[in-house]
């Protein structure tokens, strides 16, 4: 039987959407991409600080992957050269909005994002989504491909897509999202979408780097398929249920009356904006143009109240702990003495000759004693 459905297609999404754009490299071929850095099937030059600094604020998006890729990088080397890369581009950081998007897996998160990002371009904005996609607890890479899943959004030359693995980071959040996105803004990128993992581990990672934070449900999924929803909630500026069209519309916006009802008793994650359900739709981009007037509307509120400003002071100082308490586990794990020590006592424990908090406190001794004695 011949299938007549048609996919709708918005009036503003971009007309080289679904078509070929410059992502596509051939091997043999001239870079197509526009950074004098790289050679097709040559070795990549190594650059300078400058030289990584210059292609970001050029928006050069090859060298924009290299740079998040060094300041991904666990290497010290790279560590080094990437706060240096970080300083030179800080001036031309901060100048755009950062959504947080989380949901149960099946909301429909990255079709959402690309419907969104596709809106976003077609009325002149510059879209780059952080797509954190969960590790593979084998390789360590990502293992859902985010980017090949935003397909028409990838060719917009005003789109910078970067999928990175989460690498078992409590969240679903990169280690290094919060430099990732300050490279970003100094490339030009207005408006920053962090896609969270969004299976219920700690979403106030996310919260501590974004203005707004948005959550995606759908409808009659039932409390144990949403589990995660009554913690996050509470960080939520605006809750959207997707997938609001054909048979099943009715049901979304009984499930937003339902949630807009339990809203009004819980405490607005940002002081001053109150938080309410919508409905949308990624498929058929109903509701989209809705969502943007909010999120505008809750930068112009929130700045003028210095809710904004406030908040990104608060993360700042956040930020500073986070990298306190990674430099210590780092310091941990890489001192000299607990190297040696690590294999016995876990061999220890296996023959269950000490208890694991015993052994956590030897090790902890261990690591403290040279800072005792100073």
């Amino acid at each position: 039987m011949k299938n007549d459905k048609k996919t709708y297609k918005p009036d503003w999404q971009p007309e080289n959407a679904g078509k070929e754009f410059a992502v596509k490299v051939v091997k043999g071929t001239e870079n197509t991409v526009g950074s004098k850095y790289v050679a097709v099937g040559k070795k990549q030059k190594a650059l300078s600080a400058d030289d990584y600094a210059d292609g970001v604020l050029k928006n050069d998006r090859t060298l924009l992957a290299r740079t998040i890729t060094l300041i991904e990088s666990n290497s010290q080397a790279h560590h080094q050269l990437s706060q240096e890369v970080l300083k030179k581009v800080l001036s031309k950081t901060g100048n755009s909005i950062r959504i947080g998007i989380t949901g149960v897996p099946g909301a429909g998160k990255s079709t959402f994002i690309e419907t969104l990002g596709l809106y976003l371009i077609k009325h002149g904005h510059k879209v780059a989504v952080l797509a954190v996609d969960p590790s593979s607890t084998v390789t360590k890479g990502s293992i859902l491909g985010d980017k090949t899943r935003m397909e028409n959004l990838s060719k917009e030359p005003n789109a910078f897509i970067r999928p990175s693995p989460s690498s078992g980071t409590l969240g679903g959040v990169t280690r290094k999202s919060r430099e990732t996105i300050l490279v970003c803004e100094a490339a030009g990128y207005n408006v920053v979408l962090i896609e969270t993992v969004g299976v219920g581990q700690s979403e106030v990672t996310v919260r501590s780097m974004v203005d707004l934070f948005l959550l995606l449900q759908i409808a009659g999924a039932g409390d144990e398929l949403q589990g995660i929803k009554k913690g996050v909630i509470e960080l939520a500026d605006a809750l959207l249920v997707n997938k609001a069209d054909g048979d099943n519309e009715k049901k979304a916006e009984m499930a937003k009356s339902e949630y807009s009802n339990a809203l009004h008793y819980l405490q607005p994650a940002t002081k001053g904006w109150q938080t309410n359900a919508y409905t949308c739709s990624a498929l058929t981009g109903k509701g989209i143009p809705e969502l943007w007037d909010l999120i505008q509307k809750f930068e112009k509120t929130t700045k003028e109240s210095g809710a904004f400003a406030e908040r990104r002071k608060q993360q700042s100082i956040e930020w500073v702990y986070s990298l306190i308490e990674e430099g210590l586990k780092n310091n941990f794990y890489n001192h000299e003495k607990i190297k040696e020590k690590l294999p016995e006592l876990r061999n220890e424990i296996l023959d269950e000759k000490i208890l694991p908090t015993k052994a956590a406190e030897n090790l902890l001794e261990l690591f403290f004693k040279k800072y005792i004695s100073l």
